[in-house]
């Protein structure tokens, strides 16, 4: 990597996925809003119809939600830019070159999480018209788990931002050394300028750009890393000789890292955690005219990411025929596994004119689309969730817009120094990593239990949701300092370096009795969402009958899920039908 640079070419394809990110921002912030018509007809609500909800002012509702008339495409493009970053890019394929091919079936989760978020949670959203997912949490229990539930997410969305900072500025600085803090000061600079400048319209519509680079750049890198793969003749053969070639692992063990159960039922608890309510995924659905084109964003959205997260398990699979005699870390070829990719595209197409510039392009387009998505959609939260929910402010317009936009800036700030931290502390990414899905996993259980638990209380959720935190986080936080200490065996599969060249040894592995470790913390990460958002459920359930359930005959059931209705009293039935919104 060290001897490799940047070319002309390669320059010219990365600056200009930069300038058109830009040029977006200024478009929707400048050009776009001067030649806007003065005066436009406001759409009419048909009778039991319920509006957008209102911000303030028309410019608030245009800036924070593009008035709620984005397109279909557009949308599905951001919501793939919010749940896919460089961290999936860089991660994926190394995951299955050291673990093997079981990794493929994770895409059946993310295809089956269409239907729970259609037809459980969205509807509930909708019908509510709610301005952030978190206000939902206010209507249904008290205005306390809103704002602890906000507390969260941004904490959480504070320790995942140095992630999309740093990843995408390492690898264009391996290949171009160009120092790394220029780098992260530009990335966010970039990001901060067009998220302020141009709103929700320029964030989502330089999405769709940034999307269609990242999906191009690696589509190419896969098309042509098969061409100029050498052993794909006998790669199954090689595979399955090195133990790693898996296709439906159904061994029930929760211990061992990938199998069907793990990838398929666990990780469906894991999207869910991050799709379904997750502030920044129902800021983008509300944002569309009807429930049916956020359903239609929905579904473009699943069958984007599982075909994209299908390709790059296929990488992993290149990456192991090209490493499979001579691994790369091992060889001292790269410091850590996140660097794999980087050193295959140069390796395998670094010599076709553009490539490597491509490959990085979209590394940056999907870190500055998931960057940008989260600067957006936190900021609104402040705003909604922080200083009109908890504490009962309503500023007017001009200051609505300050303090939008300030918490943009001091994101983009944190963002730098965070990254700047996180270089230092690798030794821990994984801890971070472990704790905003510890309250991702929290968040989701308090929203499923007022959604599908009709006599759920504000207390039973409370309760539960500390105990489903404290567990999983103990889970997890356990596992990981058992793993660092050398407690636990690692599940790598066999690897190799006799194909190196020069004198290069395998570092020996010493195997570990692990009867001795307590059972929870060798279970597969896949299972700590799973173990979180249940213990939510039972303790919140449990707690809310013994400590005077909400009454479900006077319950809104525009709160509960469309597949709880048939089991409500008929009352609230006939209430419901009343209510519907036209969709």
């Amino acid at each position: 990597m060290d001897s490799y640079r940047f070319g002309t070419v390669d320059y010219i394809v990365f600056l200009g996925m930069i300038i058109l990110s830009t040029a977006t921002g200024i478009y929707y912030g400048y050009i776009k809003k001067s030649t806007k018509k003065p005066e436009e007809p406001v759409p009419s609500i048909s009778p039991g119809q319920k509006g957008k909800h209102d911000f303030g002012s028309d410019k608030l509702n245009e800036y924070l939600m593009g008035s709620g008339s984005l397109k279909v495409f557009p949308v599905s493009m951001s919501l793939i830019a919010s749940s896919i970053s460089g961290v999936s890019i860089l991660g994926i394929p190394p995951e299955v070159y050291n673990y093997g091919t079981q990794y493929w079936i994770i895409v059946v989760p993310i295809l089956l999480e269409y239907f729970a978020i259609a037809y459980i949670y969205l509807p509930v959203f909708w019908n509510l018209q709610v301005g952030s997912a978190n206000e939902y949490l206010e209507l249904r229990f008290h205005s306390s788990i809103r704002s602890i539930v906000s507390i969260f997410f941004i904490l959480g969305v504070l320790l995942y931002l140095p992630f999309l900072v740093y990843l995408p500025a390492l690898s264009l600085n391996q290949v171009s050394g160009i120092n790394i803090y220029i780098i992260e000061a530009v990335i966010v600079a970039v990001c901060v300028f067009y998220t302020i400048v141009g709103g929700l319209k320029a964030v989502v519509h330089t999405d769709v750009w940034q999307t269609v680079i990242m999906f191009f750049s690696v589509i190419v890198v896969t098309i042509l890393g098969t061409i100029y793969a050498t052993g794909l003749d006998s790669l199954f053969d090689d595979l399955d000789a090195r133990d790693r070639l898996e296709i439906f692992n159904i061994d029930p063990s929760l211990y061992v890292r990938h199998t069907v159960w793990g990838l398929v039922v666990a990780e469906l608890f894991g999207w869910l955690s991050v799709n379904a309510v997750n502030p920044t995924m129902v800021h983008r659905y509300m944002t569309l005219p009807s429930l049916k084109k956020a359903r239609a964003a929905l579904a473009i959205y699943t069958v984007g990411s599982a075909g994209f997260i299908f390709v790059c398990t296929y990488l992993g699979v290149l990456l192991f025929d090209k490493y499979k005699d001579c691994d790369p870390l091992s060889a001292g070829l790269i410091t850590n596994d996140d660097q794999m990719l980087p050193l295959f595209v140069v390796q395998s197409v670094g010599h076709i004119y553009g490539m490597p510039g491509l490959f990085i392009a979209g590394i940056f387009g999907a870190g500055l689309s998931s960057l940008s998505v989260y600067y957006n959609s936190t900021s609104l939260v402040i705003l909604e969730d922080i200083v009109r929910g908890c504490f009962k402010m309503r500023p007017s317009e001009r200051m609505s817009n300050i303090i939008v936009k300030s918490s943009i800036i001091v994101m983009g700030l944190l963002s730098i120094g965070l990254a700047l931290v996180l270089e230092q502390l690798s030794g821990i990414l994984s801890t971070f990593t472990a704790i905003v899905s510890i309250t991702a996993s929290g968040a989701f259980g308090i929203f499923t239990l007022g959604m599908v638990v009709p006599w759920a209380n504000t207390l039973g959720t409370a309760i539960g949701a500390l105990v489903g935190v404290l567990f999983s986080g103990w889970i997890c936080l356990g596992s990981q300092f058992a793993a660092a200490s050398g407690q636990l065996n690692s599940q790598k599969r066999p690897i190799s370096v006799d194909g190196c060249v020069g004198n290069v040894t395998l570092l020996e592995t010493n195997w570990v009795n692990e009867e001795d470790v307590l059972p929870l913390y060798r279970i597969s990460y896949h299972w700590v969402v799973v173990i979180g958002v249940i213990t939510v459920l039972v303790v919140g359930t449990l707690v809310s009958f013994v400590t005077k359930p909400t009454n479900i005959r006077t319950i809104d059931p525009n709160l509960l899920a469309p597949v709880i209705h048939r089991f409500l009293p008929k009352k609230n039935r006939n209430l419901d039908e009343e209510n519907k919104i036209e969709l």
